[in-house]
């Protein structure tokens, strides 16, 4: 495929999840948006490392990295939806942020 397009295409998905990271108040929808934002990377690295790289392994290896954090993040992030929903039966970021005197 094209290089500009791909590119596009991540700078495209990038910026959904970070409006959807930004400006939604469920958890779940937020950790779905940092996916988002990390697999838009995954695909701006492959696509650098296809194009520039003379075997394309560098990126690959960066991209595997990333899918190693996702993963950690994702888990640590239920659990931590886990214990939200348990505590007030909710996973509402909001409701979370508030100090409760």
């Amino acid at each position: 495929m094209n290089t500009i397009f791909l590119l596009s295409l991540s700078v495209v998905l990038f910026a959904i999840g970070g409006f959807g990271a930004i400006f939604r108040k469920n958890f779940l929808v937020v950790l779905m948006s940092l996916e988002l934002m990390l697999n838009s990377a995954n695909l701006a690295l492959i696509t650098l490392s296809q194009t520039f790289g003379p075997m394309g392994v560098e990126g690959q290896f960066f991209v595997l990295l990333v899918l190693i954090i996702a993963a950690s993040e994702v888990s640590i992030g239920l659990a931590l939806a886990v214990n939200m929903a348990r505590l007030k039966d909710k996973v509402d970021v909001e409701e979370f942020s508030k100090v409760e005197e």
